[in-house]
């Protein structure tokens, strides 16, 4: 399908702007079962919490500062994009603001002075894609005008045993998957895993753990987890298990940025707290809220528009709120990334 030049997604494009960082140390965190590079960039110095205990330890304490005392110190933002390697939207939001800080503009002769100027306000660390097996293995470069059942067929897969689409949520019914199907999609890593459901609890997936291990050695501020969610209304969605406070936090960030969108003529979801942890079955539990629990950063679940054709099937009323272009997509990324630094910085002053 047609992309803009702007649209940058693929794993060789990762890798050519990566090579170009000077500003920031960028560095292979894993490597996939398919044996591909997973990325980090690092930009600002990394910062001395003093730590004496492990998160879970220091709230026993009664106080998360044995764990990362961040009396005078710059937030950590940390941004990860593609834990589905079929949701690329992030991965351009991401490469974009690599190259605005690297350049002063991003691929498309834009430009935005704070997101720019942002690694002086904070400590910066960015993941493009996680699922770099799942992205391999995805033939498009953008999911604009892409025939829905075309979608479904390569981000989740078909089922081995009669051949139909593993529609979302049935995706999830066997994990891993990889037995189960005769056509492995972009969900899911080359061993079959989806990494927002790995085994926080037991042996984890390379991807995760290195996801893992630089949420714990950065005790992030806020940890925004990139995702496409059809043609929804761009939102920051509702995540399970999270305390209420964490909750009021991200309801803060919500309305920050549904105000900014609305100023720029954006289109945007803003919905409300809710408490369904108590329900059975109860509210799902996924790497936002495991990395919440074990760092304690405000873990955020952002569901982007993906521009979808749905001309070939009746969406349900959630999948499908509008079709947004490459730019109004990119545009509320920033929105939501300078929104999360902004509130960031407040929270730490």
């Amino acid at each position: 399908m047609s992309r803009p030049d702007y649209w940058k997604t693929r794993l060789d494009e990762i890798a050519q702007i990566l090579a170009t960082v000077k500003k920031g140390k960028v560095s292979v965190i894993a490597k996939s079962p398919g044996g591909r590079d997973v990325h980090l960039v690092e930009y600002g110095e990394k910062q001395d919490f003093k730590r004496t205990a492990n998160y879970s330890s220091a709230i026993g304490a009664k106080h998360p500062r044995f764990y990362a005392d961040k009396t005078g110190k710059k937030p950590v933002v940390y941004i990860i994009g593609a834990q589905h390697g079929s949701e690329m939207e992030g991965i351009a939001a991401i490469m974009n603001l690599i190259q605005m800080i690297e350049t002063g503009k991003d691929f498309k002769g834009d430009t935005n002075p704070f997101l720019a100027d942002c690694i002086n306000n904070c400590r910066l660390l960015l993941i493009p894609c996680a699922n770099v097996d799942g992205r391999a293995r995805f033939p498009y470069d953008t999911l604009n005008d892409v025939l829905h059942e075309d979608f479904r067929h390569y981000a989740q897969g078909r089922w081995k045993h009669n051949n139909e689409l593993c529609m979302y949520p049935m995706c999830k019914e066997v994990h891993p998957i990889k037995d189960a199907v005769s056509v492995l999609g972009s969900y899911f890593n080359d061993a079959g895993y989806n990494l927002v459901h790995d085994n926080f609890f037991g042996t984890m997936q390379p991807e995760t753990q290195a996801m893992f291990d630089i949420a714990d050695r950065e005790a992030p501020c806020f940890t925004l987890h990139l995702h496409g969610g059809g043609n929804v209304k761009n939102e920051i969605a509702h995540a399970g298990h999270l305390p209420l406070y964490v909750k009021e936090i991200i309801q803060e960030l919500k309305l920050r940025a549904k105000a900014q969108a609305d100023e720029l003529g954006l289109q945007t979801l803003l919905n409300e707290i809710t408490h369904r942890e108590d329900t059975f079955p109860s509210e799902t539990f996924n790497i936002m809220s495991a990395m919440h629990f074990m760092c304690g950063t405000n873990s955020v679940l952002y569901e982007s528009n993906q521009g979808l054709d749905f001309s070939n099937y009746r969406p349900l009323e959630t999948e499908w709120e509008g079709k947004f272009t490459h730019e109004e997509i990119l545009l509320h990324h920033y929105v939501l990334f300078e929104q999360t630094i902004r509130l960031a910085q407040d929270l730490l002053s």
